[in-house]
């Protein structure tokens, strides 16, 4: 017995590929997966009418719906409020389309966030991992150290750089990554950079290992030439990795 997840991300309503968005709808309703994943960037500008039409879009399915938040998920117009309750309007689409937690004979879900409202840096969409953040993470995985399962952590930002040993965009990255694989993470989903991998990545000094997958964009904003794209993720306990497929649109 195996575990399919449909892995999804930066959709980016308000300028979301609708073409796409229905292939993965009709996928869905043909092939009921397990769950489907989206790791962030739900939205463009996190307005009121495009976290509708998520809510219109995901709220369509039967199957579990797991999200997480993306730097494009915090409102960009009202300032007040990204500073005052940045994850309010996350939080009601949370509660509208998604699940909190999820597992199955084979798999876990863990959350880690890496979105922050802001940072001493520019721009504020690249990621930063928190000491609440980490620690969190951390906790839920402690809590599974004994799991024979495969653990998942999702996340919207890659923890880790273009090289093994190089710099990561995201701010305590390459050290979160390698304090999740002590922990006991397995692999990470993310997004953000709109172009879908599968790596294996060396924990702290070169002792353990976690695969590392990116899921493309289902929007219009494309990087790099990268068209249009998602994963299908198989994941069976007694295998050695998680088997990946990346379906592209033209």
């Amino acid at each position: 017995m195996t575990t399919r997840l449909f892995h999804i991300s930066d959709v980016h309503f308000g300028v979301e590929n609708r073409a796409a968005l229905d292939e993965v709808a009709r996928a869905v309703f043909e092939e009921s997966p397990d769950a489907l994943v989206c790791t962030g960037d739900i939205t463009q500008r996190a307005t009121q009418r495009q976290y509708a039409a998520a809510a219109e879009w995901f709220g369509q399915f039967d199957v579990p719906v797991w999200i997480d938040a993306g730097n494009h998920d915090m409102p960009y117009y009202n300032l007040w409020e990204r500073f005052s309750d940045p994850y309010r309007r996350f939080a009601r689409l949370h509660e509208q389309v998604a699940v909190s937690s999820f597992e199955t004979d084979d798999v876990v879900l863990v959350p880690l966030r890496t979105t922050v409202p802001a940072q001493t840096r520019w721009p504020w969409s690249d990621g930063v991992v928190t000491d609440k953040a980490s620690i969190s993470t951390c906790d839920a995985l402690n809590a599974l150290r004994d799991d024979e399962r495969t653990v998942i952590v999702t996340a919207h930002h890659p923890l880790h750089g273009p090289q093994v040993d190089g710099p990561s965009d995201t701010i305590r990255g390459n050290y979160t990554f390698k304090s999740l694989v002590d922990h006991g993470m397995d692999a990470i989903l993310t997004g953000h950079i709109h172009i879908p991998f599968n790596e294996h990545r060396p924990g702290r000094g070169g002792t353990g290992s976690a695969q590392v997958i990116g899921a493309g964009t289902l929007s219009t904003r494309l990087r790099h030439g990268a068209p249009a794209s998602y994963n299908v993720l198989t994941c069976d306990r007694l295998a050695d990795e998680i088997a990946v497929e990346t379906r592209i649109f033209a």
